[in-house]
């Protein structure tokens, strides 16, 4: 599926080309549809269920996946 990053238990992580700042991820689950801020992990639009943040901002927390939200970020969505 084009834009994912990440399928954890029960929710997934997106990453759109030609989105818009702050940098950020889509949060989907049954409970959750979210934009998370890279920064900070904090939910900046929409509603996450706590189990389902606490899940996210975990598996993000690691050095080597937040590295690749970060890539991922910049590869589709710096401007010139």
């Amino acid at each position: 599926m084009v834009g994912l990053k990440a399928t954890l238990s029960n929710c997934r992580i997106y990453i759109y080309p030609g989105d818009h700042n702050p940098p950020h991820f889509h949060l989907r689950g049954p409970n959750s549809r979210a934009l998370v801020d890279l920064v900070t992990l904090e939910v900046i639009a929409g509603q996450a269920s706590r189990s389902d943040l606490a899940e996210v901002r975990a598996w993000a927390a690691r050095a080597e996946n937040l590295a690749l939200l970060v890539s991922e970020w910049r590869r589709l969505n710096e401007r010139d």
